[in-house]
C-alpha cells in the first residue's frame, strides 16, 4: 500500500458528527422569519407536507438512499414547499438552509479528526471533500470551515452543486479532473457504505470505511471489514497508523 496523494473525505459523520436530525426543529427555527403565512400553518403542518414530499421524491430513506443518484437542492425543495403553503420567509435560498440546518442538526468535529488533518498537512497529503447534501454550497463550506478552521481543503464538493450523488462514478470522476489525479492515487474515506464504500471503490479509489461516529451492529462492521479491498477503521489513528506502516 502506498501512501495516496490526496485523501477525500465525506462530510456527514465522517468530518463532522451531528446530532439525530429533527426537521421540526428546524422548520420552527425557519418560521420564525415568516412575515406571512396565508393560512396560519403551525410548524408541525408545515413539516408534515415535507415529510410527504420527501416520500414522494424517494428522499433520505435509509435503506434506499443509495438508489438516489440525483440531488434536489433545498434551493428549489423549499421555494416549493413554504410558497405552496402560502408562506413568505423574509430569508435568501442560503439563509434558510442555515437557519435550518444548525436548529435541526448541529454538529461537532469527530473525534481527533483535527489532529489527523495536521498529520496529513505535515506528510504533504493533499485533502478535499464530497459530500451527499441537498443544502446550499456556501452553507456547507461554511459549517466545515467553522467548525474545522485549519483545514487545507482544495474544494468542498456538494451534490446540491453538482447533481450527481455517490455512490454514483461522475462526482468521484469530477473529483479527480478537479485534482489531477488517478484513481489510484486517491484515497477516499466516508460512513456510509453503499455510498462511500462502493462508490469510490467503483470509481477506482482506495475506499477507507470510517465508522467511528456510526452505532454499527458489530457483525455488520465485521463482516465488510474482511473485504481485502478497503480498510475498516474505528479512529483517525488508525488511518494513520495504516499510512506509518
Amino acid at each position: 500500500m502506498k501512501l495516496p496523494g490526496m485523501i477525500l473525505f465525506d462530510y456527514g459523520q465522517t468530518l463532522i458528527a451531528e446530532q439525530k436530525f429533527d426537521g421540526l426543529k428546524g422548520t420552527e427555527a425557519v418560521l420564525q422569519y415568516a412575515v406571512k403565512n396565508k393560512y396560519h400553518l403551525s410548524a408541525e403542518q408545515v413539516q408534515a407536507r415535507a415529510n410527504e414530499i420527501n416520500g414522494e421524491l424517494g428522499r433520505f430513506d435509509p435503506e434506499k438512499r443509495h438508489l438516489v443518484q440525483i440531488e434536489v437542492p433545498n434551493t428549489m425543495f423549499t421555494s416549493y414547499l413554504y410558497e405552496s403553503q402560502g408562506i413568505e420567509i423574509a430569508l435568501s435560498s442560503p439563509e434558510i438552509d442555515t437557519v435550518f440546518w444548525n436548529a435541526a442538526s448541529p454538529g461537532t468535529p469527530t473525534e481527533g479528526i483535527e489532529e489527523f488533518l495536521e498529520y496529513l498537512k505535515d506528510k504533504g497529503i493533499r485533502t478535499a471533500v464530497i459530500s451527499n447534501i441537498s443544502y446550499d454550497p456556501s452553507v456547507v463550506a461554511e459549517r466545515i470551515n467553522r467548525l474545522l478552521p485549519e483545514n487545507h481543503f482544495e474544494f468542498i464538493m456538494t451534490s446540491s452543486n453538482y447533481m450527481f450523488r455517490k455512490p454514483n462514478k461522475r462526482i468521484f470522476h469530477l473529483a479527480l479532473e478537479k485534482a489531477g489525479l488517478q484513481p489510484d492515487q486517491v484515497w477516499y474515506v466516508g460512513d456510509q457504505y453503499e455510498c462511500d464504500v462502493k462508490g469510490s471503490l467503483n470509481a477506482g479509489l482506495l475506499p477507507v470505511w470510517y465508522t467511528g461516529a456510526l452505532d454499527l451492529p458489530y457483525t455488520m462492521a465485521e463482516n465488510h471489514s474482511m473485504d481485502k479491498n478497503i480498510l475498516t477503521v474505528k479512529t483517525w489513528s488508525e488511518v494513520q497508523g495504516y499510512m506509518e506502516g
